[in-house]
């Protein structure tokens, strides 16, 4: 797919391929209005999402952007033309429910990140699992320029970003770099946009070759205790590693580790 073709009905807003390996890659393909999310872009992404959800066979998701920019978030010209309280609950829904879903699923979901990712889109980058940028990319939650603060981007971002750089991103609005966004916590990954697909396939790579109930349970396990209280993560961690154990992929690791020699995996591949 050019890049650089607007998209029609013979090309959706949102592109989905996939490989043999069970990478499914996401591309947002809305270059001329920079990816905004709009009711039917989160309608597309919500079908993606919940198509991988039922899938096993998946291992990774990667998303990714066509044009210039990765995502400026919500078509502030589109909420402007629906001044209703309910069209603006309904599509912060829509939008949450969408976040979530990346959130819940149980394969990690990595972000590509090139241009600007901005309000919704620097929020879509926060509720990835992992995340590769572009030296030049940068990021904003610049809603408060026009009067609106970014509450909805705040969830991700205070999960990922120390609060008080948080808190600076969303009172002023202004942009950080892809250098600033490693430094605080939002990417995993800064290399020249050229190297981009290699740095993803790294993270891809390393992903597939692991058992895929291992990445699912820890995952979960992951975002689940965060929210707990230290105890109560424990315990949760604790019965999450001794269900673990009795996978079949975890039995064949520890006999591995035990002959000195390479698993050789049973399941989830």
């Amino acid at each position: 797919m050019n890049a650089s073709t607007p998209p029609s009905e013979a090309s959706p807003l949102l592109d989905v391929q996939r490989d043999a390996r069970g990478v499914v890659r996401l591309t947002l393909n809305d270059p001329q209005r920079f990816n905004a999310l709009g009711e039917q872009m989160l309608t597309q992404l919500q079908q993606a999402l919940d198509d991988v959800a039922r899938d096993e066979s998946v291992r990774v998701v990667v998303l990714s952007a066509a044009g210039k920019a990765f995502c400026a978030g919500h078509n502030l010209k589109d909420m402007a033309a629906h001044p209703q309280l309910d069209y603006y609950q309904k599509l912060f829904a829509q939008c949450s429910r969408m976040m979530l879903s990346i959130h819940r699923l149980p394969v990690p979901v990595i972000a590509r990140v090139h241009g600007i990712a901005t309000a919704a889109g620097c929020q879509l980058v926060a509720q990835c699992d992992l995340a590769v940028a572009a030296q030049a990319a940068r990021f904003a939650t610049s809603g408060i320029h026009y009067g609106l603060f970014c509450a909805t981007p705040s969830v991700p971002l205070v999960r990922n970003v120390p609060a008080k750089q948080a808190m600076e991103m969303l009172l002023t609005g202004d942009f950080i770099d892809a250098q600033q966004a490693l430094e605080q916590g939002l990417v995993n990954r800064v290399v020249a946009e050229e190297a981009l697909d290699d740095a993803v396939e790294h993270f891809v790579q390393s992903i597939v070759s692991k058992p895929r109930a291992a990445v699912a349970m820890g995952k979960a396990l992951v975002y689940r205790q965060r929210e707990m209280g230290i105890e109560a993560a424990y315990q949760l961690a604790g019965q999450t590693m001794a269900a673990n154990m009795m996978d079949a992929d975890a039995q064949e690791g520890a006999q591995a580790f035990a002959a000195k020699r390479e698993p050789a995996w049973k399941t989830g591949r």
